[in-house]
């Protein structure tokens, strides 16, 4: 049986390999895990001086708060309740505890949310299959290297395994982290029945009601499918059931050319689909910066090649224009808020388009426009920034807010990335964008590039594929975009975006020092052939640094900072000084 599939399109269809069609650019979805969900070790400091190894499985030695989770108001049964145990809620969770909450997360579905469980987590297990793929399946590449490897070939439920496993681990990690934490995993679906009241339960069992001095909702979103498209899981599905990789189609459709289609896109290109976009947009990878679209367009792989029929109309006149058949589409038109049954309408607040409205500190807006005391939400469920990483760092915030710290988070230094290969990254605003802002405020801005054929790392590594740009205030040196394309775009973009955070001008990281050879010298560079007409800061927080020396011997390369050594060194070498001793004998030699 064949499934067909309308969509309206604004123009004509190109005579290339793109096909296009009215639906809206996709949402970012990304991952940002707080390191506990990796079980990773923690140091601690004691009250003696101590320095002490934690891991995440000895609850009283993770987090400055005790097991018991910290004592409640009479009055409440918990000081947080936060509806939804996504990565945000899991980052709000263990923020709580470290600030001495006591604290609930209720959960309907599993821990870990989209995320973990059908987003960024499976897909970067399959990004990292497809990235292998590629390089081992280009002979080129492998010739340059002196590489001669035979036909590359893959195991499909392999692969979808290497995913499932990957989920259920960080899921696993994301569960413990909490249980030793000691917040209540409450599980069904959360509904706010009043003011400062929650009830949660599964279908067919009795409802349980607790009290929260202040809730936080962070239900996050699910796949938006538009009106006219039967999703079958077979056939036409989302990114919820490309995930399992249950088969890979010889020709595919993808509706969207977002983050979640390009990242796809990627996947089945590896494994041996053919491609086609769909874009309702004049261009493809709407959302990106103009220049990084049309560079990521001549490498990102698409080709036009059967059960699935596709009908491309034009918007205005609904003249038929093209017909495909494909083995499958795969629906990547974004995502919409999951905020149904939260029972909003109990305390008068109205979602628009499915979003909470919430004030810059998370804080929930009823439909008089007001706030709703103790209630926030964030995450994909307020719409400000579709990021799973901006939900934990939204969380953060919200608790900070209620133990008495005022925090606002610059939403324009969060960072986000898509992991094709090569990957994708921005922090800040693309050039139109940037332009825009200019010429309604008055100031002038300047653009610097750099490419990835200059990095000595990248040309060893074959791939000097990749451009970086930098959008930026000539006249103060305020950096206001950042965008990557290229080998490790994703990791390279944080030396931007925490230099946006921290306010950093260029003037002043212009001086920051970067190993060689690194690619962390694409960002160097780009900083550095910026013209920036205001000076450099005068002052600098870092100490005046001495050479070291060790038994007669100068090490001018390994200076101590003063005041650090005081504070931290002395410390160290007081816990183990036979190791300390160890190491600096090694350096003697190595020196030697």
């Amino acid at each position: 049986m064949h499934s067909t599939l309308s969509f309206s399109q604004a123009t004509t269809v190109p005579t290339t390999n793109y096909a296009f069609h009215s639906q809206s650019p996709i949402n970012l979805r990304f991952c940002g895990l707080r390191r506990e969900a990796f079980g990773i070790s923690i140091l601690t400091r004691s009250s003696s001086g101590r320095v002490r190894l934690s891991t995440r499985g000895r609850s009283n030695r993770i987090s400055a708060s005790t097991g018991n989770n910290g004592t409640p108001p009479k009055s409440f049964d918990y000081d947080l309740i936060i509806i939804g145990a996504g990565v945000g809620g899991h980052g709000a969770a263990l923020h709580a505890v470290e600030k001495g909450l006591k604290t609930a997360i209720i959960e309907g579905d599993v821990v870990g949310g989209t995320c973990v469980n059908r987003g960024c987590v499976p897909s970067k297990a399959l990004l990292a299959v497809s990235g292998r793929m590629r390089e081992l399946q280009s002979e080129h590449h492998m010739k340059a290297l002196g590489l001669q490897v035979s036909a590359a070939g893959y195991d499909r439920q392999g692969v979808a395994d290497h995913a499932n496993n990957l989920a259920s681990k960080i899921r696993s990690n994301l569960t413990n982290s909490m249980k030793a934490l000691g917040v209540d995993i409450l599980t069904g679906f959360g509904t706010i029945v009043g003011p400062q009241k929650v009830k949660y339960g599964k279908v067919g069992f009795t409802d349980n009601v607790v009290t929260a001095k202040d809730i936080i909702i962070a239900t996050g979103s699910v796949p938006f499918v538009p009106k006219g498209i039967e999703v079958d899981g077979k056939t036409v599905i989302t990114s919820d059931h490309a995930l399992k990789l249950e088969f890979v189609p010889d020709w595919i459709a993808i509706v969207g050319s977002g983050y979640i289609g390009l990242e796809f896109s990627d996947v089945y290109t590896a494994l041996g689909s053919e491609v086609t976009f769909i874009e309702a947009l004049d261009q493809l990878m709407p959302g990106f910066d103009p220049e990084i679209s049309k560079l990521a367009q001549r490498i990102t792989p698409a080709r036009d090649g059967k059960p699935v029929i596709i009908e491309l109309t034009d918007a205005k006149t609904k003249e038929h224009k093209v017909t495909l058949e494909v083995d499958a589409a795969l629906i990547a038109t974004g995502r919409a808020p999951f905020t149904y049954g939260l029972g909003l309408e109990n305390i008068n607040v109205v979602t628009q388009r499915g979003f909470v409205p919430v004030d810059e500190r998370m804080q929930v807006i009823d439909a008089n426009g007001n706030l709703v005391p103790h209630l926030y939400c964030i995450g994909d469920a307020n719409g400000k920034m579709m990021l799973a990483h901006a939900a934990s760092a939204q969380g953060i915030l919200v608790v900070e807010q209620v133990t008495g710290r005022d925090h606002v988070l610059n939403h324009l230094s969060v960072p986000a990335a898509c992991f094709t290969h090569p990957e994708i990254s921005m922090v800040g605003l693309t050039e139109p964008q940037a332009r825009e802002k200019a010429e309604k405020e008055g100031f002038e801005i300047s653009v610097a590039k750099t490419s990835f054929k200059a990095n000595t790392k990248a040309l060893a590594e074959n791939e000097g594929e990749g451009l970086a740009k930098l959008i930026y205030r000539p006249d103060n040196g305020e950096i206001l975009g950042v965008h990557i394309f290229g080998l490790h775009a994703a990791d390279l973009i944080h030396e931007a975006s925490n230099a946006v955070a921290l306010g950093t001008r260029i003037q002043d990281i212009k001086f920051a020092v970067h190993a060689h050879p690194t690619l962390s010298e694409v960002l160097d560079e780009l900083f550095k052939s910026a013209k920036v007409k205001a000076p450099a800061s005068t002052s600098s927080p870092i100490s005046e640094p001495v050479a070291a020396e060790y038994r007669g011997t100068s090490f001018p390369s390994l200076a101590i900072d003063i005041d650090r050594a005081t504070k931290v060194g002395e410390e160290i070498f007081h816990v183990n000084h036979g190791c300390a001793y160890s190491i600096l004998a090694a350096v003697s030699l190595f020196v030697k």
